[in-house]
C-alpha cells in the first residue's frame, strides 16, 4: 500500500512514492518548475498553472509503479499567492505567486494596497498575501469576468486531481491569504465586507486531510496542506520540544504551540489537527546566499570573461575555514526587505582592509541569515522557548552547508537534527494523504 506527496514550490515540484506500512520513502522525483512567466513589469511574478499542473501528472505518472495499489495523494505547496479559476474549475489567470509585489504599489495619497486593505480590514497583510493581490486585481478592474473563485495552487492541483469543478481549501493555506480568523478557522466576514470581497468567491474551508474526491483512476486526494506546515510534519518528529529552521528560497523558524497566542514579528498559523505554529518569516535565506554567489560570478565574468559555474560549492568551503572571533564583517541579510518593511534593505558593515575579502563576505552573508532567524528564536513566548530542546533544520542549504550547521548549533545551544528525509514538505504531504484515507488516523495528534 501506498501513498503519494507532491510539493508544488516556486523553483521546483517535487513527489514522492512512501510505503504506508512504515513511512519510508520508496521514490522521489523532483524537477523544475518552469512555470514562470516573462513579464514587463518588475512588481509582477506570475506562473502559468497549466504548466505546472502537467509537470504534476508527469510526477505521478513517474511515480506509481505497475500495479501498485495506491491509497492516497497529498498535495502542498507554495503559499499566499492564488489564482482564479471559472465555474468548471479551470485557470482564467496565471498564478500570481507569494513574490508578487502588485500589493506595494501606491493606490491614492501615497498609501499602498496592502496599507490601505490593513486599515479597511484591521488585519495585518502584506504583498504576496493572496487578498492583497485579489483588492488589488478587484480595484483595478482586473479580476477576470469569468472567475468563479479564487484558490492557492495546491488548492488548484487538489482540485484538478480530484476532478472537482470548485475548489476547497483548508486553514493552513486558508490563513496565508490574509482576512482569515484564526481562532474560528474561517475567513472573517466583516473584513471580507468592509473590503468589497464576496464570501462565495472564497473556497470552503475543511478540516486538514479531508478527502475531496478520487483521480480518474479512483485514488483519494485530500485536501491541500501548507507547505509551512506540511514540513513540519515531514521534518520533525516532537512537535512540542523541536524548533525547525527551514532555509530554502527564503527561511523560517517554526514552534509548535497547543493554544492560539499572538507575537509581535511572528505569524500565527493554524497546525492541522489542531493547534498553531508561531511563525518568523524571513524574506531572504538562501535567496541572499545566492545574491552573493551571483556577486562572485559577475566579478569573475567582468575581469576574465568567464563567468564559471556555479560557486556554491567554494562558498561552502571559505565556510569550512572559521575565523578568529569578532574578527568578520556585519553584514544585515534584509536584501529584500521583510513583511512589515517591504522597503528595508541589507547593508555590510564593519568594513576594514583586513575584512573585506570573499571569505569574510561568505561568513558574513552565512551570520546575517542566522542572526535574523535567531531575532525570531528571542520573540518566542518563554513557556514554548523553555521546552524546547532539539533544533531541527531543514532545507537544500543546510545540507549542503557542514559549516552553517555548526554555526546554527553554536548560535542557538540547541544540538540539530537533519531530518531523514530531505523532501520534507512532500513527505508531510503524503502524511496527510495517510491521516485522511485512514491509514494513520491519529497522526495530526502525535
Amino acid at each position: 500500500m501506498f501513498l503519494i506527496g507532491l510539493d508544488i514550490g516556486t523553483t521546483s515540484i517535487c513527489g514522492v512514492l512512501l510505503n504506508g506500512s512504515n513511512k519510508e520513502i520508496v521514490h522521489a522525483i523532483t524537477k523544475p518548475n518552469n512555470a514562470s512567466l516573462v513579464l514587463q513589469q518588475s512588481w509582477a511574478f506570475e506562473q502559468d498553472p497549466e504548466s505546472i499542473m502537467n509537470t504534476i501528472r508527469e510526477l505521478i505518472s513517474e511515480l506509481i509503479p505497475p500495479g501498485a495499489a495506491v491509497q492516497g495523494i497529498g498535495v502542498t505547496g507554495q503559499m499566499h499567492g492564488i489564482l482564479y479559476v471559472d465555474g468548471s474549475g479551470r485557470p482564467v489567470s496565471p498564478l500570481f505567486t507569494w513574490q508578487d509585489q502588485r500589493g506595494d504599489l501606491p493606490c491614492h495619497d501615497g498609501v499602498t494596497y496592502s496599507e490601505l486593505l490593513a486599515r479597511l480590514t484591521g488585519y495585518p497583510v502584506a504583498t504576496g498575501y493572496g487578498m492583497v493581490t485579489h483588492f488589488y486585481q478587484s480595484s483595478n478592474g482586473l479580476v477576470p469576468p469569468e472567475a468563479a473563485a479564487l484558490c492557492t495552487i495546491p488548492d488548484y492541483v487538489a482540485m484538478r486531481l480530484a476532478n472537482r469543478m470548485s475548489p476547497h481549501i483548508d486553514a493552513t493555506n486558508a490563513a496565508s491569504l490574509g482576512l482569515f480568523h484564526l481562532e474560528t478557522l474561517q475567513f472573517d466576514p466583516q473584513a471580507l465586507a468592509a473590503a468589497a470581497i464576496g464570501s462565495d468567491f472564497l473556497p470552503k474551508v475543511l478540516p486538514s486531510g479531508t478527502v475531496i474526491g478520487r483521480t480518474a483512476d479512483g485514488i483519494p486526494v485530500t485536501c491541500a496542506l501548507g507547505d509551512n506546515q506540511a514540513s513540519f510534519l515531514g521534518a520533525v518528529r516532537d512537535i512540542r520540544h523541536s524548533v525547525l529552521m527551514n532555509i530554502g528560497t527564503g527561511s523560517q523558524t517554526s514552534v509548535y504551540s497547543e493554544q492560539f497566542r499572538m507575537t509581535d514579528s511572528l505569524d500565527t498559523r493554524p497546525f492541522p489537527g489542531g493547534g498553531y505554529l508561531l511563525v518568523g518569516a524571513s524574506l531572504s535565506g538562501g535567496k541572499s546566499y545566492a545574491l552573493l554567489e551571483q556577486f562572485f560570478r559577475e566579478v569573475c565574468s567582468v575581469f576574465t570573461g568567464d563567468a564559471g559555474d556555479s560557486f556554491y560549492q567554494k562558498m561552502n568551503r571559505l565556510a569550512e575555514d572559521p575565523l578568529p572571533e569578532a574578527a568578520g564583517l556585519y553584514v544585515n541579510t534584509q536584501f529584500f526587505g521583510t513583511r512589515q518593511d517591504p522597503q528595508k534593505r541589507g547593508l555590510i558593515g564593519n568594513i576594514g582592509p583586513a575584512h573585506f575579502t570573499p571569505r569574510h563576505l561568505v561568513h558574513g552573508f552565512l551570520d546575517g541569515m542566522i542572526d535574523e532567524l535567531h531575532r525570531f528564536y528571542e520573540a518566542y513566548p518563554a513557556p514554548l522557548k523553555q521546552r524546547l530542546n532539539r533544533l531541527v533544520a531543514s532545507g537544500n542549504g543546510v545540507r549542503r552547508n557542514p559549516a552553517l550547521c555548526r554555526k546554527l548549533e553554536r548560535v542557538f545551544g540547541l544540538p540539530l537534527e537533519i531530518p531523514k528525509h530531505r523532501e520534507e514538505a512532500s513527505y508531510g504531504a503524503a502524511l496527510c494523504a495517510g491521516v485522511g484515507t485512514g491509514l494513520y488516523p491519529d497522526f495530526f495528534h502525535l
